[in-house]
């Protein structure tokens, strides 16, 4: 298409200026409903080859339009202010660059922003220039003691909300390591591993039978197991009132009281950890969210990552994440 467009000149400045036409950018041949277009096909897996043999374009110029609409879709985001509700978690980006910090919009189930690194030195900048830091009331996050540091430093009426899901897992992790102590047949056999680890609830009556003969053998490990059940199930209440969580914090303490007092090396680990994180646990029987949302979105990231093979730009990875997450 041809368009007829007048040359404008200001007396006032002496300078001249072409007429403007709505949907066409400056110094742009395509509006920008054709570069959307690009934009979406290519996003879709139609490849550079095709669509510049369609539109009669260049693969560079394919390639700058599907990343200038990146950059437009990101500058919308930019001011964006930081949600109420935060969940924070590492995940690995590149053997170069390391790990990087995902920031986790967890009402809107939404990516805030991914930021390169996970130590204070590499996040400090990036945290005394974050605006609205303060609107920040529950923070979710796994038992990391870097994270807990820079929450307590860098949102000041943030609560610390742990991971349901890591908390669980911990315990598990070191009642097995136990259980393999007193036992060199979990070792070799698997069977009994996948029981202890299975749920009560979820298991047949067969396999019921083969745990409580493994128990009659070992009562010691049976022990270990109830308690670790107990723990669990306390573990897993949510949206608890105040009056509620009053009545079962006296348990939560006293079972970790006999975890530290415990001769095991892993269950007496286990008890220092939780008593040092024994607000920030307690706090999920409030809190009905988790960190998941944050662990789905990894799960993305990598998918964006493996179309894309690889990124060697972090900027260009975090853009693409804000825009296609966010």
């Amino acid at each position: 298409m041809r368009f007829k467009a007048y040359k404008l000149y200001c007396h006032t400045c002496c300078r001249y200026g072409n007429q403007q036409f709505p949907g066409i950018n400056k110094h742009q041949r395509a509006t920008w409903r054709a570069q959307a277009a690009v934009f979406h096909e290519h996003s879709r897996g139609v490849s550079q080859k095709d669509l510049s043999e369609r539109y009669k374009k260049g693969k560079a110029t394919i390639e700058r339009w599907y990343q200038r609409h990146y950059e437009e879709q990101h500058r919308e985001l930019i001011n964006k202010p930081c949600p109420v509700v935060l969940g924070i978690d590492e995940h690995f980006f590149s053997k170069k660059e390391g790990f990087a910090t995902t920031f986790c919009d967890l009402r809107k189930h939404k990516i805030f922003d991914v930021v390169r690194g996970r130590r204070e030195q590499e996040l400090k900048e990036y945290l005394q220039q974050l605006p609205g830091k303060e609107r920040v009331k529950v923070i979710c996050m796994d038992l990391s003691s870097t994270y807990r540091s820079l929450v307590k430093k860098y949102f000041p009426n943030a609560m610390i909300v742990a991971d349901r899901f890591h908390v669980i897992r911990l315990i598990q992790h070191q009642c097995m390591m136990t259980c393999r102590e007193l036992s060199t047949e979990i070792k070799n056999n698997r069977g009994i591993l996948a029981l202890l680890r299975t749920r009560p609830d979820n298991l047949s009556d067969e396999k019921k039978v083969k745990r409580d003969a493994f128990f009659t053998e070992n009562p010691a490990i049976e022990a270990i197991y109830q308690f670790q059940q107990q723990l669990h199930s306390l573990l897993m209440k949510r949206a608890l009132t105040q009056h509620e969580c009053r009545k079962v914090i006296p348990t939560f303490l006293e079972m970790l009281a006999e975890l530290k007092q415990s001769g095991f090396k892993a269950l007496a680990s286990l008890g220092k950890t939780l008593w040092a994180w024994k607000d920030e646990v307690a706090r999920m029987w409030r809190f009905s969210k988790s960190n998941g949302i944050t662990e789905g979105f990894h799960r993305k990231m990598k998918l964006i990552q493996r179309r894309a093979y690889g990124f060697r730009n972090f900027e260009n990875y975090r853009v693409r994440v804000k825009v296609l997450c966010g």
